[in-house]
């Protein structure tokens, strides 16, 4: 069975995408490939990497990248997590067969000390029910 290519993607790539990538490698890595870009990429926030810690999740080969990486390559899903990253998809080369909308508030905007784990645990909800979704049917 060919895994299902799955990209996230949100402004700086250093931390909703990242979380976005290291918990479907963590929830269903058997039936999907997940990636993560950013349409202005950063470093990963330490804070994102903590968050990442304290849910056991793995942080193996998580880095920011640019959006211009994945030119001329296809997803079957593109999960875009904030507006900045939408209005980048619409010059974005790449293809998708599937491209979802999933508006997770920026932590580094957010200012309190949980942030970043709250973010980590809205994005962990709807992956959940995305992924029985994707069971089901």
């Amino acid at each position: 069975m060919t895994k299902r290519r799955v990209l996230f993607l949100c402004n700086a790539n250093s931390a909703r995408s990242l979380m976005g990538e290291a918990l479907l490698r963590h929830m269903a890595d058997d039936r999907f490939e997940a990636f993560s870009a950013g349409s202005e990429p950063d470093e990963p926030h330490a804070l994102t990497l903590e968050a990442l810690t304290k849910q056991g999740l793995s942080k193996e080969g998580l880095h920011s990248k640019s959006l211009d990486e994945f030119e001329n390559m296809s997803f079957d899903y593109v999960i875009v997590l904030c507006d900045k990253a939408q209005q980048a998809c619409r010059d974005w080369q790449g293809q998708a067969g599937e491209v979802l909308f999933w508006d997770i508030r920026d932590p580094r905007l957010i200012g309190k000390p949980d942030a970043y784990e709250q973010a980590l645990l809205e994005i962990r909800r709807r992956l959940q029910l995305w992924l029985s979704l994707h069971q089901a049917g």
